[in-house]
Parts: C-alpha cells; structure tokens; sequence
C-alpha cells in the first residue's frame, strides 16, 4: 500500500465536473473503474482518460437533445461506469441529475420524475421502462428515454433509444457550463419512511465540501480499490463510494450483485468498503448457522477469538490495559480471524458502515475478528456525512465526531442539529417542508435524538418520530431494544410498537429454518405458517425477546407478540429503497395482529 496520498483540493476542484476532470488530467493511465461486462463475460476496467473521452460523447449526445442548463435528467441504473458517465456529462453542461433507485415502485419513479419535471432518463433496458409506463402515462416533461441495451424492433415509445444509436462517434473536449459551487447539481429523493419523498436540492460545493471533510476523518490512497455495491442513488454511496475515490485517485470496481458480493469480494480483494450493516447481520447469520452445526469447542474457540480480538481493540483504542490473554492472538489468527477475513477479501484496511445503526453485538465480532469497521452517520440533507469515527478514535457505540467543517448542537429534545456547508439549499419544490427542518439562520434539524459525550462522540438514541409514548407517559425509543432483540437470530425483522397503550407488544418476523428446528426441539407443530399461532410457539418466542432486553427499564416490558409469516421487502411496500422500515405501511398493513396484540386491554 503506498503511503502517499493524492488528494484534490475542494479550491482546485471548484465543481464535481471540474473534480473529475482534474483527476484525469492528474493520473491519466491510471484504472479508474473495473466493472464486469454482460455482453463477453468478463472484467474490463476504464482508465481516468478513457472515462473523460467517454464522459465528452455523452455531453455531445445531451447537447443534441436540445437540454438547458438547469434541466433535470433522471438515471435509473444499477452501479456501473455509465452512470458515471451520464451523471459527469450532466454536470458539465449545468444539468442536475436525479438518481433513481433500480428496486423501487413503479409509483414511486412516477412521482420524482414528475415532482422533479425531469426531461431525460437513462435506464438499463427497454424492458425496464415497461413496467413503469403505465404509472408514468401522465408525465409531459419526459422526452428521451435511453436505454443502454439497445430496445426491441417496433416499440411503440418513440422517446427511446439505445444508447449505441444516440452516442455519436466521436465527439470535442470535455465541457464545464458552469463554476459556481452553489450551483445546483442533484436532486436526491428521501428514500420516504413516511408519505412520498422529497427532492434534497444539493449543490456542487455541498458535495464537495462534505467529500473533502470526510477525508480528514480515514486516508485512502491511489492504491486503494473500493468495491461499490450500495446503489449509487444512496447518498452515502454517491459521496463515500464515488466522489471522495475521485478526490483520492483511487479504483472503484463495481459488484455485479449483492447476491454474487461474496465471490466478488473473493476475485476483486476491495482494501476500503462503504456498506450499510444490513451486510454485517448477513455474513453474521451465516457464520452462526456454520456455527451452531459445529462442536462445542469449535464454539468456545470463535468465542474466545472474538474476546481476545476485542480486547486487543480496546487496548489499542487506550480504553483497556494489556491482559496476558492477548498472546493467544497468534494462534486464534489464524484459527478464527483470517477465515473471517478472508471472506472479505483478505485485504480489507476500512469498512465505514452507515445508514442504519450497527448492533453493538455485530461491532463485537467483526472488529474483534480483525475487520476495520468505522461507524458514520448522515442524512441525505447533509451531503450526507455528519459524523464518523476513524480508525485511531474509534468509539463502535457511537457515530463518531462530527465532521470538522460542521457545527453541532442539541435541539429541543435532545434532537441534533446541524450547519455548515454540506447542508442542502432545500427541499425542490416544497418550502414548507424546508421551512420545517431548516431555520433561516442555516440550522438543520435531524430529527435524531442524540447524546454527545465530552470528547464531541455522538450517539443515537432514537428518532423523535419514532419514540414510542406510552399511556402511562414513560417514552421508549424503540432502535435500540429492537437491536437488541435483533441479537438472537432466531428474529430476522422487528418492530416494537405501542404508541398511547398501556404496555410494549412486539410484530416480529422469524428465521424460518430455527423456528422449524426450535418448534421441532419443543414437539410443537412445525407447520408453516400455522406454528406462529400456537400460544406455547408464541410464549417461547417472548421468553427468547425477554432475555434481550434483560438490561432495559421495567416499563419497557414487552408483553406480547404477533409473528408474522412475510418478510418485510421493497416489492411489498414495507422497506424503503434503503431498506429502512416503513413502520406506518407495516402497521396499515398487520393492523388485525396489532390489534390483537391490545386484545382485552
């Protein structure tokens, strides 16, 4: 790994379009992207000159559709070099992308294609634009649609095109309409918990100011290959997994999937990775299901492993003084922790996790197994970096320090707020919702209830949406019970409710594999979904929730549960894009077991 860093001034930069051509001008030959290739089944990879020659054909494509500078053009593409491409040709020419997500609903794409009058889309196939055609019959703004596989003979859309077609040859030098930071650049849609989404309005400098901050916080160098899997309309991938590589001249290569991520982390060996904890808690579920079908001393060893790791950390981290235990790592290195690793690449020196809260209990294992992870945390208002750890001042309970460029502070409730340059300019098209989270002084509200210790750490406690009242008066944020009972992985999805009632009940989605094996252990029926009914199934999924939640207050008690036989997903309207809850659809949609759950009470 070189020790030398390259890093790109937000000064010299001035536009993310400038950004991207300074990078080429700077590391030429250097590989910029390597992406697998549908059409001959294999790896190719652009350099930074091959990208902005590409990068120039787009700009004259767009320019012959007649596109003014400050028109929204849309992307709805999985990650790939293209999006690059199309988002740094946009840029250029004083466009203003719209990141879409490629899993989401087809009433959901209508509406930020309405909402944010976007001209153009780019999307992956003419098969793709089919289903969203009849939720997006109304619209009168669109007026190309491009497809990069090139559309079927006779499609009756004559908006589309394939992109082989609408590239011409060759093109003149990359253009740079503008060099205003406070320009416009993106409109990212709120992955909408709660109602449709809103357009952030982000602008260059917003970008580049959050991008630049985050370096400060971890190194990455030219060396360095970022493996990209979060979609790129995810705000943190945009910044973390896009613009800061940019800045740093190191390598993005592209997943081909997240269910082929396990054999692309093998081939591609990432040394820095953005994730969200979601992928965590899966590798986690598999380790322990490998786990629970080894012998007890296999157990004892891993746990043993991820004690003396963890140990180690913390004396590292100068929380913790040296314990003789820790001369056994030598042996459990290579026993426990490189297998651990391996999986990840083997050369993994960063994981900075954000976008939802990583369990205390994941943290544990994969930090103390020897797996970099760094914990941030962001809204898409914010650019989105507020905070993160680095490897040196690591707190894994917490989301680290605020960036330096940013002012923090408590708001009512204990509620974060924010100022500084990477706050959005607003909401597109909606200034009472502006008006709602951003004073005129340019204070943003979270909405996260938080704690900052005296060393400036930040911890999440809960969303003020999200706290539960109970009758009685005594307030529950319900993120981190629900971690906790996320420990046992017997539950794959919870959520705890009880909102103006007299107690806690819980809507808990079960592992379906353990649950048969546990009803199987107890001579239960092992019927699906018929176990979840049986009131000594349900009794035995409570006692397990009652000893995570051992440590919590007394009035936090759950009382009772109702088990639920669908998982929680995009296509049922019950995550978000993001794969955030949609605790309001959960709850319209299970509203007889939630009754249920207060029967009688």
């Amino acid at each position: 790994m070189s020790a030398k860093t390259d890093l790109i001034s937000q000064d010299i930069a001035q536009t993310l379009d400038g950004l991207f051509h300074e990078r080429a001008r700077r590391t030429p030959d250097h590989i910029a992207y390597r992406y697998f290739d549908d059409h001959v089944c294999e790896w190719r990879q652009f350099t930074w000159r091959e990208m902005e020659h590409e990068i120039a054909r787009w700009q004259a494509a767009m320019s012959h559709e007649g596109l003014q500078a400050g028109d929204r053009v849309a992307i709805m593409l999985k990650n790939c070099p293209q999006w690059v491409m199309y988002d740094q040709a946009a840029l250029g020419l004083g466009l203003v992308t719209v990141p879409l997500y490629v899993s989401d609903r087809p009433e959901n794409v209508a509406h930020v294609l309405q909402d944010s009058g976007a001209k153009m889309i780019l999307i992956d196939s003419a098969t793709h634009w089919h289903p969203l055609r009849e939720a997006c019959g109304n619209l009168t703004t669109l007026e190309r649609i491009v497809t990069l596989r090139t559309p079927p003979e006779g499609d009756s859309d004559e908006r589309i095109r394939g992109v082989d077609e609408w590239l011409p040859d060759s093109s003149n030098s990359f253009m740079h309409v503008t060099r205003d930071a406070d320009t416009l650049a993106t409109i990212v849609y709120t992955s909408g918990t709660t109602g449709k989404s809103k357009g952030v309005m982000l602008s260059h400098g917003n970008l580049l100011s959050n991008a630049s901050a985050a370096l400060k916080c971890f190194e990455v160098f030219p060396s360095d290959v970022f493996l990209s899997f979060l979609p790129l309309s995810h705000a943190l991938e945009r910044t973390g997994g896009y613009y800061v590589p940019v800045i740093a001249g190191a390598t993005v290569a592209y997943a081909r999937s997240v269910q082929q991520l396990q054999e692309d982390l093998a081939l591609l060996r990432p040394t820095i990775l953005i994730t969200v904890p979601r992928i965590f808690e899966r590798i986690q579920a598999g380790v322990q299901s490998k786990l629970d079908k080894d012998s007890k001393l296999v157990q004892r060893l891993f746990a043993l492993a991820v004690d003396v790791g963890y140990h180690r950390f913390e004396h590292a981290q100068g929380r913790t003084s040296w314990h003789p235990k820790m001369l056994l790592w030598p042996l459990l290195k290579p026993a426990v922790a490189d297998k651990l690793t391996s999986r990840l690449g083997g050369r993994l020196r960063l994981a900075l996790a954000g976008g939802a809260a990583l369990s205390p209990h994941i943290a544990r294992t994969f930090i103390g197994l020897g797996v970099p992870i760094i914990q941030g945390y962001g809204l898409s208002e914010t650019s989105p970096v507020i905070s993160v750890n680095s490897l040196n001042d690591n707190l894994p309970s917490s989301v680290g320090r605020a960036l330096s460029n940013l002012e923090v502070r408590l708001g009512e409730y204990d509620a974060l707020e924010v100022r500084g340059p990477s706050v959005m300019k607003g909401y597109w098209n909606n200034p009472s919702a502006t008006k709602e989270i951003l004073s005129e002084d340019g204070w943003l509200n979270t909405g996260d209830v938080v704690r900052i210790d005296e060393q400036g750490h930040i911890t999440i406690t809960g969303r003020i949406k999200e706290i539960i009242v109970l009758s009685n008066g005594e307030k529950m944020p319900p993120s981190d019970m629900e971690a906790a009972i996320l420990k046992d992985p017997l539950f794959e999805q919870l959520m705890v409710v009880g909102e103006g009632k007299a107690y806690l009940g819980l809507m808990a989605v079960v592992n379906r594999e353990r649950w048969t094996a546990a009803m199987q252990e107890r001579g239960l029926t092992t019927e699906w979904p018929l176990s979840l009914h049986a009131p000594q199934a349900k009794a035995y999924a409570l006692q397990r929730v009652t000893q995570q939640i051992q440590g919590f207050p007394g009035y936090a008690r759950i009382r009772r549960i109702a088990l639920l036989n669908e998982a929680w997903s995009i296509e049922n309207g019950l995550l978000t894009p993001t794969l955030k809850v949609k605790r309001a659809k959960v709850l319209e949609r299970y509203q007889s077991d939630f009754n249920q759950l207060y029967d009688g009470y």
